[in-house]
């Protein structure tokens, strides 16, 4: 003859291992996410390279495009390139946080001669496997 009692060990059991499993499914899947996160775009190669191109490239048009902004609102040219060259160093900066390179302007200088403003800095890029610094150097001459 068999009894018929309730016996919940059976549900326990089960619930148990449902709930070990989330959890190392969890974990898994936190793992998968935080080794992404280190490398969001591949370095390997010239990429310190062709993005400190790019940044010396298209710096003194920015900086121009920018201050010719300022300078129609009113502020005199020299300081229509000192704030255009100052926003832009923030904006390489994260130009370079979405290429996966660390990119710095630094020791900026401006100065004017004669009406035409001069503009030199020192980019620094970086990246796991290699660095290098360059000056860029550039005029700008807002009343043409």
């Amino acid at each position: 003859m068999r009894s018929c009692h309730k016996d919940d060990k059976g549900q326990m059991l089960l619930a148990t291992g449902v709930v070990l499993m989330m959890s190392l499914l969890s974990m898994a899947i936190f793992g998968v996410k935080m080794a992404g996160i280190s490398m969001p775009f591949d370095t390997a190669g010239d990429d310190t390279i062709r993005a400190s191109g790019d940044i010396a490239d298209n710096l003194p048009s920015l900086t121009e495009s920018r201050a010719q902004i300022w300078y129609d609102s009113g502020l005199s040219e020299f300081e229509s390139v000192e704030k255009s060259i100052e926003s832009l160093h923030d904006d390489v900066l994260h130009h370079g946080e979405l290429r996966g390179v660390e990119l710095k302007l630094l020791n900026i200088t401006v100065t004017e001669s004669d009406g035409v403003i001069s503009v030199s800095a020192e980019l620094g890029a970086a990246d796991r496997n290699s660095m290098l610094t360059r000056i860029i150097s550039f005029d700008i001459d807002l009343d043409e």
